[in-house]
């Protein structure tokens, strides 16, 4: 019966994650290049790279934090989506904002307050799910679902972090101004960034075979596939050379 109820809220989290996507087509979230003299609705700005931090950090917190309030045992398979999930975490909490050359750069107070509870709600299944209902054995390493969703996390990853790379050795010094990029997964979309990461957490979805997995899927791109709309159509607004064969997200297709 418990078991149950943990599906029927993560459904309803999903139903919120779709909701939140057809929203989010009509409305452009002002943070990074679209932050600007729309921002004030959004409510006051606190510091980029703190923002970034805190927003981010709090999946493992809330993550690990479930998991140990429910004393279950750690088998491989667990261990290794708990590593997965903490190494994009740390990358994405510890590393990359401080790389990041956006200093005296802000975001909304209330987009870093929806991201803190969207990525607090995502840690806190994923840790209840690790916890009571998706405990495997070894076997679960040769299972073709944990292959393929490993090698799409695998290549999501490398992707968003390569195209990071590019995004940040743009601005040279104390520069903060915004630059057409090139190279890597830019030759073909205006976002690979996003691209990689909305890969990545599709193949977590698969290698772990989880509601939790999904529901974190799904928010991610509910989240990233209006962004990654809303940046193409900022760079072709901005930059009147801007490449014409690149698409928002989807290579040669969209």
């Amino acid at each position: 019966m418990a078991e149950q109820w943990f599906i029927w809220l993560v459904i309803a989290w999903i139903s919120l994650g779709v909701v939140s996507f057809i929203a989010l087509l009509f409305i452009d979230v002002p943070y990074g290049k679209q932050y600007g003299t729309k921002t004030r609705a959004w409510g006051p700005g606190i510091p980029n790279q703190l923002g970034w931090f805190i927003m981010e950090a709090v999946v493992l917190v809330s993550f690990f934090g479930t998991f140990a309030t429910m004393n279950a045992s750690w088998s491989s398979p667990t261990l290794l989506f708990a590593a997965l999930l903490t190494i994009h975490y740390v990358n994405r909490a510890l590393i990359y904002p401080w790389r990041t050359r956006t200093r005296g750069k802000k975001i909304p107070l209330s987009m870093f307050l929806m991201s803190t509870v969207f990525n607090t709600m995502n840690g806190f299944l994923l840790g209840w799910e690790f916890a009571l209902y998706a405990d495997r054995d070894v076997s679960w390493f040769a299972d073709p679902r944990f292959n393929v969703g490993m090698l799409l996390f695998i290549c999501g990853m490398v992707l968003n972090m390569h195209s990071d790379n590019v995004l940040i050795n743009l601005r040279k010094g104390g520069d903060t101004g915004y630059y057409v990029p090139h190279g890597g997964g830019f030759r073909y979309v205006s976002s690979p960034n996003l691209l990689g990461e909305i890969t990545e957490w599709a193949g977590f979805a698969l290698l772990t075979w989880t509601w939790s997995g999904l529901a974190f899927f799904v928010w991610t791109a509910a989240n990233l596939v209006p962004r990654a709309r809303a940046n193409h159509r900022w760079y072709r607004d901005e930059f009147p050379d801007y490449p014409t064969n690149r698409k928002a997200l989807i290579p040669g297709i969209w």
